[in-house]
């Protein structure tokens, strides 16, 4: 069947994804040497690969479990051990990751809502650079979302088999990251409980079904190490008592929230206090200097966005989708937003990638929503203009933080977030639809332009 509009305009989306995370792509060099040195370790040992060891002679682990390593390990055993054989799975699994969310908005939103949220996910920077990069965190995105992927064929259909699929995934990313896939499991909860079809003890025994699932898909490496004798297997690094429960609970868990060293040596540059990485804990962490460039440039249109949305739908049935999907994808940002910001342990800034597919789906569908509320309400149209208008701004205060940085965006954003205020009103008011969709795309190129020039500057000067 010939292409459709909007398979071309998604194809052009992946191809462009696959260009930003792979473009000179062995330039990075071996990126993370800590991990790199498990890759490579990977590739020579079947039992490095398995304990995730940091030595070929599984003397000792990296701080954290082995999936992400075992895609990269196979790749290294496959196409010998390289920089490129690293590093091309991570970029594969951002391209996957943009394309799933594509599907996933266009499935609740509509598709000029997928187009705007992929590509804002696609163009944000700490996505780039991990994307790019060796750490779990590319893998780890990726499950969770092929997880929200079977989760929402569940909310649609009622049916157990999906729901527990969405299980076994976040289960998977449990072994790639531990405690930090589980942020996503709140949104699952409550979008099931209230938005889930089938009835409320039903949706109670397919939950409990779906809990089992979890717990064995996360739990069988962790009790497979739990129960291998001590003295044949590598000791667990970043621990002081070479226990895995604890390296879970402890270094990876709770001392990440509330700062308790674990007593390991962890990483290089690990330790307790995570201040020296992402900035000091509070509420505004994500709009810091050490936060705020990789993840908050569209922050604002985000939030307006889901308010929009939540506003809408108040009135919606039970099971209605569109108030399913404001409850997903902002109980995904809210979540990690709250735990990341008020963690006194080690933060650093990458870890914010988890929640950005859900400020990106946020972000496409609001635009959309925002003109909605604007067409049903003629009082109310002046919030999306109003909102791009801030969400520019915002961009600005971000560049004005490197003076020397591009100063020419400083100029240009604000010119294009007057012509789509300008933009939105005429069309108003003279009823065409070529002017607002004009508008639209100035809108995109404005507040993406930010985000688009970190990303490429990330691509010319990999760290």
């Amino acid at each position: 069947r010939k292409p459709s509009r909007s398979g071309w305009i998604v194809a052009a989306i992946g191809a462009l994804a696959a260009v930003l995370y792979t473009w000179n792509l062995a330039a990075v060099g071996y990126a993370n040497s800590y991990y790199a040195a498990a890759v490579k370790s990977a590739s020579t040992s079947w039992k490095a690969l398995f304990f995730g060891s940091i030595d070929p002679g599984s003397f000792i682990t990296v701080d954290k479990p082995p999936a992400a390593f075992w895609v990269q390990g196979l790749s290294a055993r496959i196409f010998g051990f390289s920089a490129l054989s690293m590093l091309l799975p991570e970029a594969i699994a951002g391209v996957a990751s943009v394309l799933i969310l594509h599907r996933l908005v266009r499935k609740w939103a509509g598709d000029w809502a997928a187009h705007f949220a992929a590509l804002a996910f696609a163009f944000t920077p700490v996505a780039v650079q991990m994307f790019r990069y060796n750490n779990p965190d590319a893998v780890l995105t990726l499950l969770c979302l092929a997880a929200a992927w079977a989760f929402w064929s569940a909310v649609e259909t009622g049916r157990t088999r999906t729901l527990v699929l969405a299980a076994v995934l976040v289960g998977l990313a449990f072994n790639t990251k531990m405690l930090q896939a589980f942020l996503i499991l709140p949104a699952f909860v409550l979008v099931y409980l209230v938005a889930g079809k089938p009835q409320l003890v039903k949706r109670l025994g397919q939950l409990a079904a779906a809990l089992g699932a979890l717990i064995v898909s996360s739990g069988w490496w962790v009790a497979i190490v739990a129960l291998w004798p001590a003295s044949s297997r590598p000791y667990i690094g970043s621990t002081s008592n070479n226990s895995i429960l604890s390296l879970i609970f402890g270094y990876n868990g709770l001392s990440r929230i509330f700062g308790n060293s674990s007593g390991g040596s962890g990483p290089p540059g690990g330790g307790g206090g995570g201040a020296g990485f992402g900035g000091t804990p509070g509420w505004l962490r994500m709009f810091n200097s050490a936060n705020g460039g990789q993840i908050s440039w569209l922050l604002p249109l985000a939030g307006v966005g889901l308010l929009g949305g939540l506003w809408l739908t108040r009135h919606a049935r039970r099971t209605d989708r569109a108030r399913a999907g404001w409850l997903l994808w902002g109980g995904w940002a809210l979540v990690p937003v709250g735990v990341f910001s008020l963690s006194r342990g080690i933060f650093h800034q990458y870890y914010s990638i988890q929640f950005a597919p859900a400020v990106a789906a946020l972000v496409g569908a609001g635009a959309v929503t925002l003109w909605r509320l604007g067409r049903t309400n003629r009082c109310l149209r002046w919030i999306l203009p109003a909102t791009v208008v801030v969400t520019a701004g915002w961009a600005v205060a971000l560049l004005e933080r490197t003076p020397s940085y591009a100063p020419w965006l400083r100029v240009a954003i604000p010119i294009g977030a007057a012509l789509v205020a300008a933009g939105f009103w005429l069309g108003d008011h003279l009823r065409s639809r070529a002017v607002v969709i004009a508008a639209a795309g100035v809108a995109a190129a404005a507040l993406l332009a930010g985000p688009a020039a970190y990303s490429l500057t990330t691509v010319r000067h990999p760290q």
